[in-house]
């Protein structure tokens, strides 16, 4: 999904982001002298020296999305250095590092990867180098498509790998060879990631203190034994028969009968919940009266909206994950990919959930969700996998003692990844560490009518991938930096919603993102497509 953004905004990736004093070449060496580079757990495969515009994507990286096409035509020289890592008998970690011929900023940015990895992002590492980044990026120990787990059966040093090794491997390579060719280290290193990325940025804060000095964690699917199990939760409901299937139809109704309900609560009708947590909608009113059709819900379907939002529960009441905040339920790349799907067994929460107790938790190709005790699920999950998956260490004290800054932003209305999910870690850090510890070295932000990793109804583009305002009062990544490298910690942000979600379209709105717990509050005057008409407020309650 994040790549599809990324896809958007390839216009504008070499806007300021990034944007930095030029570091000197003094002691730079050729891009072939790293091919003898020594590295411990790991060799270097090649490194060549790649000309402006000659780079050609791997055809095991698959269909190039729709306007990245020509983005490899845009990338300045570049010295690519293709590694293998193997920290144990059974990995074979593919990871690249491109460093950019001149102009570098001195920086370095490690890219994660997004549901079951499986390949290299070649448009992030594009992307990076067109802002001057040296970049890195890795396939985390295997191939395959992003909802294939099929390469976790019987493979538990790859799932140890996709869990947090592989990362790990990759910006110790990365920093080997930055320094080898430039002759010095970077001066400032960061990691970005979103969804499976952002778990991997929270692991690297947890795991690896020392690897990066500013890590942006977007949606992070941190808890995944607990996610998935939601998951599993959610699948059972949807295929519970009597008609508990929701179909794609019957969105649209749900979403306005949820926008009638709450969207005017925050001051502002815009099909936009500033705060989901504060709507009281009751999935009963939307129950048929007479016949079925695609404006109402039958009983069982009532049951499952229910279930949806409150998300799966143990047999003794406890919550095994937070449930999906109403708002948005229709809007494109919602509900319909991530929940129901088309049909019955075709959603996205089917593929990942389906996947990962398969492949990694019961090791059976032929599993079924069907009739399998959540209580059993949850804790056969924990056993297997919680260690090398779940980044949910809560004392951040080592990322904090080295001057590391984090950053987390959660869209709202995330179909995938419950925000709740997001704030109940933030909320878990500050209980263990302390609020204004806490404060000094991490941020989080919330995004109204966010889905997941990006797009949706609010405004949604706020510098997260790449490309965006050259500010960082607009920038997360921007700020992120200014943070790390100047000391000035980030306030409110502003967001901005374009016409057909492209930073090439029209402004249709802007609103201020605030650092958790504070939310925008509009003035109560003024046009509420304008930020300026908003102020960051009192806790959200």
């Amino acid at each position: 999904m994040i790549l599809v953004k990324v896809a958007t905004r390839v216009a504008l990736a070499v806007l300021a982001v990034g944007a930095g004093t030029s570091v000197g070449r003094a002691q730079q060496q050729s891009c072939e002298a790293l091919q003898k580079l020594s590295l411990t757990g790991g060799k270097v495969v090649s490194a060549a020296r790649v000309a402006a515009g000659d780079f050609v994507v791997p055809a095991s990286f698959g269909r190039q999305m729709p306007g990245m096409e020509g983005l490899a035509k845009k990338v300045p020289a570049f010295c690519r250095v293709v590694a293998v890592a193997t920290p144990s008998a059974n990995s074979n970690i593919n990871i690249e590092v491109w460093m950019p011929e001149s102009g570098w900023n001195g920086r370095f940015r490690g890219q994660g990867n997004g549901g079951f990895a499986g390949s290299i992002a070649y448009p992030l590492l594009e992307l990076s180098l067109m802002s001057g980044y040296a970049s890195a990026g890795t396939d985390t120990g295997h191939a395959g498509g992003g909802t294939d787990a099929s390469w976790a059966l019987g493979q538990p040093e790859k799932v140890m790998d996709y869990g947090y090794r592989a990362i790990h491997e990759m910006t110790r390579i990365a920093n080997a060879a930055i320094e080898s060719y430039y002759g010095k280290p970077a001066q400032h290193s960061y990691f970005t990631g979103c969804s499976n990325g952002g778990r991997q940025a929270l692991m690297e804060a947890q795991k690896f203190p020392e690897d990066y000095d500013g890590i942006l964690a977007g949606a992070p699917a941190n808890n995944f034994t607990h996610l998935l199990t939601n998951a599993l939760a959610n699948l059972q409901a949807l295929a519970a028969g009597n008609g508990s299937y929701i179909p794609p139809s019957k969105l649209p109704a749900i979403a306005r009968a949820v926008n009638a309900a709450c969207d005017a609560q925050d001051g502002v009708t815009d099909g936009v919940l500033n705060d989901p947590r504060e709507c009281r909608f009751d999935a009963a009113t939307l129950q048929c009266k007479d016949q079925d059709s695609s404006e109402c819900l039958t009983a069982p379907q009532v049951a499952t909206l229910k279930k949806l939002y409150a998300g799966g529960h143990t047999a003794k009441g406890d919550l095994i994950f937070p449930g999906y905040l109403p708002g948005a339920e229709d809007a494109q790349g919602a509900w319909l990919p991530w929940i129901t799907g088309p049909e019955l067994g075709k959603s996205l929460l089917f593929a990942f959930g389906g996947g990962y107790f398969s492949n990694m938790v019961y090791e059976q190709a032929n599993w079924s969700f069907q009739g399998v005790s959540l209580d059993e699920a949850l804790k056969t999950a924990e056993e297997k996998t919680r260690r090398n998956l779940d980044a949910v260490d809560v004392d951040l004290t080592k990322f904090s003692a080295r001057g590391g800054k984090l950053i987390v932003y959660h869209g709202w209305n995330d179909p995938a990844i419950s925000v709740l999910g997001t704030i109940d870690y933030y909320e878990s850090v500050v209980k263990k560490m302390g609020r204004p510890k806490v404060e000094s070295f991490t941020r989080l932000y919330l995004v109204p009518g966010m889905l997941h990793c990006g797009d949706g109804p609010g405004a949604t583009s706020f510098g997260e991938v790449f490309g965006g305002s050259p500010e960082p009062e607009k920038n997360i990544n921007l700020a992120l930096e200014q943070w790390v490298e100047k000391g000035r910690a980030p306030g409110p942000l502003t967001a901005t919603k374009f016409a057909n979600d492209e930073e090439s379209g029209d402004v249709k709105m802007t609103r201020p993102l605030c650092p958790y717990p504070q939310a925008a509050k509009y003035k109560g005057s003024g046009d509420t497509n304008d930020a300026k008409n908003f102020a960051c407020a009192a806790p959200l309650k």
